[in-house]
């Protein structure tokens, strides 16, 4: 069964030990400084402004009135919930691999949400791949990691990807701004660029993990073949021979360098997954660079 594979008390174990490892990484930091912060009246101050006819008076700052003869209101940070949003991969593609990488996708998808419901993050789940293909509401509290698990074994998967498409509705569908992280392997013919500038223009924070199989750069047979897209079934027949493997190896290479490129010149923390890496190892190469957690 799917949850025994993925989501089996093992699974739940190394979660937690994630979370004690996130709390660690923290230092001890307040929770109230994980939050985004946003001018308010919560308790902490942050600034005056003028006071106008309607604002409340019991803000008004009295002891400057008595120094400049002038009413300023003042203003206090107000704590705001950090929002996370974890869209996984689940299109036709993403189930190549030993693992599948769509059973990783989900699995590194559930660790960090345990880690952000630890943290009392907001978190939600934005599955897709030529659209999108269900969403699970923001949610807060550890005990919500269940809802979470049947919510990843019941999703559909298959069909071509589509990345723009799918972010453009996810960016739609959601009011809150906050982080988001594409958990993909991002086999996309029409690119990856226009869907994370998507995601950037639109002010959400964003995450790139790109899973792949090493396998994907082994061809175990050579000569003549017939290559057949696992997404669209398009049929292409092909003379394998070491050079077109090692040409093949190298346009890999770069078409993965490229997706890193491009997040580095915008300030995008970018990770290449392989499935042979523990999920878990890969979730703590996250924390240790920062940007997750705050």
């Amino acid at each position: 069964m799917v949850a025994a594979k993925l989501f089996d008390d093992d699974f739940l174990q190394r979660l937690e030990l994630l979370a004690v490892v996130a709390r660690k990484v923290l230092g001890g930091v307040a929770k109230a400084e994980r939050r985004a912060r946003r001018i308010g009246q919560g308790i902490e101050f942050a600034d005056h402004r003028d006071y106008h006819p309607g604002d409340d008076f019991r803000y008004i700052d009295w002891n400057i009135y008595g120094r400049l003869d002038r009413l300023l209101l003042r203003l206090f940070e107000e704590e705001e919930d950090l929002f996370i949003y974890l869209l996984p991969d689940l299109s036709t593609s993403m189930g190549a691999g030993r693992p599948p990488k769509w059973d990783y996708a989900r699995q590194v998808a559930a660790a960090l949400a345990y880690v952000g419901l630890s943290g009392l993050d907001r978190v939600s789940l934005v599955p897709f791949a030529d659209r999108v293909l269900g969403r699970l509401p923001p949610t807060r509290g550890k005990g919500q990691i269940f809802k979470i698990f049947d919510f990843l074994e019941k999703l559909p998967t298959g069909g071509p990807t589509r990345l723009l498409d799918s972010l453009r509705t996810f960016v739609h569908q959601s009011k809150r701004r906050g982080l988001a992280v594409v958990i993909s392997d991002f086999y996309d013919p029409a690119g990856v660029e226009d869907g994370l500038n998507y995601l950037r223009y639109h002010k959400f924070e964003t995450f790139v993990i790109q899973v792949h199989d090493l396998a994907e750069l082994e061809f175990p047979h050579q000569g003549e073949l017939t290559l057949v897209d696992c997404e669209t079934g398009r049929e292409l027949p092909v003379t394998v021979t070491p050079g077109l493997v090692a040409r093949y190896r190298q346009a890999h290479r770069r078409f993965s360098l490229g997706i890193n490129e491009f997040c580095t010149s915008h300030a995008i923390p970018y990770y290449l997954a392989p499935v042979q890496t523990p999920f878990d190892e890969l979730v703590l190469q996250v924390f240790r660079d920062g940007g997750f957690l705050r």
